[in-house]
């Protein structure tokens, strides 16, 4: 009878006291907020002496034990954020793109200006040598508003010319334009700078490009705002630019090399590495194998299987990501021929 009644109880308790009042709660959200608003306020006044006088023995207590002097705490941590941004997205709150860009934000905090970057390879730039017209061809021949200005080399950027500058030099202005009349000047920022940081230099300077630089001051590449976008709100495509990722099927994708194996990660559930040594996919590749690699070619990593598709001159432009899961024994090639990395071998 006793353990009988303690089950009642307990159901009646737990019906009643929790899962009913919450979900009607949860159910009618704005009206019981306005029904209960004023209450809560008034209780507020009412408690304020209690909260003070115990905050106040808190205090001695802390520094009498040698705790701090005040409790410092956040009543919602990063952890806990984050968990409700996955329960919403499994009730419908949240769609997968919204959830994914919340996870971006998230991380652009944690993220440094090597890993946002547009790698020096793929930097169009003109010569302070150059003239007007030959600067607004090379922004038009790059589908670029703004590009960098060097003098010498790609290693010594003085500033930054924007097509409509020179278009309005050149059309609007005087009738032979000086080319350093339209250059402005930018920063210069290490590789392992924050970007949320550099987001913030970068409003307050008012510039839309940076030049990245190594240790040694040698250029790496070009920050614009519209990469610190894409660290938001995904790829940002222009013209006839391919996508990142193309799903052939379930377990294959085809990636491009410059992509970043964090992102390779979280599009296919997998666990590449990644070290100071490469940021993306084809400096992986490049990792894995120690030498360069041709089309064709296959490497093997915990059951992911990655194809190189196409090469130009030592770039690797894109790859074939298979998941399928295969033994170790099936992935290596029982006779590994020329190749010097185990998990590296020749394609078909």
């Amino acid at each position: 009878a006793v353990l009988a009644a303690t089950f009642g109880i307990t159901a009646l308790v737990l019906l009643f006291g929790e899962s009913a009042p919450k979900s009607y709660a949860v159910e009618n959200t704005e009206s019981w907020a306005l029904r209960i608003a004023r209450p809560l306020k008034l209780s507020e006044y009412f408690l304020y002496p209690l909260i003070v006088t115990f905050d106040y023995l808190t205090r001695i207590v802390n520094r009498v034990t040698g705790g701090r002097s005040s409790i410092e705490s956040s009543y919602v941590t990063r952890d806990e954020i984050q968990d409700m941004i996955e329960t919403g997205e499994r009730e419908g709150v949240i769609d997968e793109e919204e959830r994914e860009m919340l996870d971006r934000i998230f991380r652009f905090n944690n993220t440094i200006a090597k890993e946002v970057m547009t790698p020096r390879l793929d930097v169009h730039a003109v010569s302070t040598e150059a003239t007007v017209d030959e600067a607004i061809e090379t922004c038009v021949q790059s589908d670029h508003e703004r590009i960098p200005v060097y003098e010498g080399t790609l290693d010594n950027i003085i500033g930054v010319v924007s097509v409509r500058d020179l278009v309005r030099k050149r059309y609007y202005g005087e009738a032979a334009p000086e080319f350093d009349d339209v250059v402005r000047p930018t920063l210069h920022v290490p590789e392992s700078k924050n970007v949320d940081d550099l987001l913030e230099e970068m409003q307050e300077s008012r510039v839309q490009l940076v030049v990245v630089i190594d240790e040694f001051g040698t250029t790496e590449g070009l920050i614009t705002l519209e990469d610190m976008a894409e660290e938001i709100v995904g790829e940002i495509l222009e013209g006839d630019e391919d996508e990142p990722f193309e799903f052939v099927d379930d377990e294959t994708v085809l990636v491009r090399g410059e992509v970043n194996v964090d992102e390779v990660n979280e599009q296919l559930g997998i666990d590449l590495p990644d070290g100071e040594e490469f940021e993306t996919l084809a400096g992986f590749v490049f990792n894995r194998a120690g030498r360069l690699v041709q089309e064709g070619e296959e490497i093997s990593y915990n059951g992911v299987d990655i194809r190189i598709e196409q090469v130009d001159n030592t770039r690797i432009i894109r790859a074939r990501v298979s998941t399928a899961d295969r033994t170790p024994e099936a992935e290596l090639p029982a006779d590994s021929g020329d190749s010097e990395e185990p998990g590296v071998g020749a394609g078909d």
